[in-house]
């Protein structure tokens, strides 16, 4: 069991940042690994496997088709006496088939400095209500 406090809003904001530049229509699958904690730090990561955009940035047409392109939001929170510092960084990983997308996961716990355990996987196949209800879950 973590003792350390961490920063309870952190994964909630790095939810939001992460739907703030993808539209949650497009995600398909979201890992969320276990953040690290340090007294009132912590370090997370978010990975999505997202549909790739089509014309007007919407989800492409046949989701069981296809790839994926992997996108992460790292982020670092700290809990000072003047809030919390938050700090987050995107990026667009790469493309793979869906189902090798597992396999990539097992690999980033696997190379990780400070392993916190294995990432908890939320199948979202583009329902937003999904990530609307794991917002409310993880909402401070």
């Amino acid at each position: 069991m973590d003792r350390d406090p961490g920063v309870p809003e952190a994964e909630f904001r790095a939810l939001n940042e992460l739907l703030a530049r993808v539209p949650a229509e497009r995600v398909d699958g979201l890992w969320r690994f276990p953040p690290l904690r340090k007294g009132r730090k912590e370090s997370g990561l978010l990975a999505a496997g997202i549909f790739p955009a089509a014309a007007g940035d919407t989800p492409a047409a046949d989701p069981a088709a296809g790839r994926r392109v992997l996108v992460t939001l790292s982020w670092r929170a700290e809990e000072t006496g003047k809030g919390v510092e938050f700090e987050s960084t995107f990026q667009e990983e790469g493309e793979a088939p869906p189902d090798r997308l597992p396999r990539v996961m097992a690999g980033v716990v696997r190379r990780m400095d400070e392993a916190t355990g294995e990432p908890r996987y939320l199948s979202v196949a583009g329902d937003a209500h999904l990530l609307q209800a794991l917002l409310k879950d993880l909402e401070p």
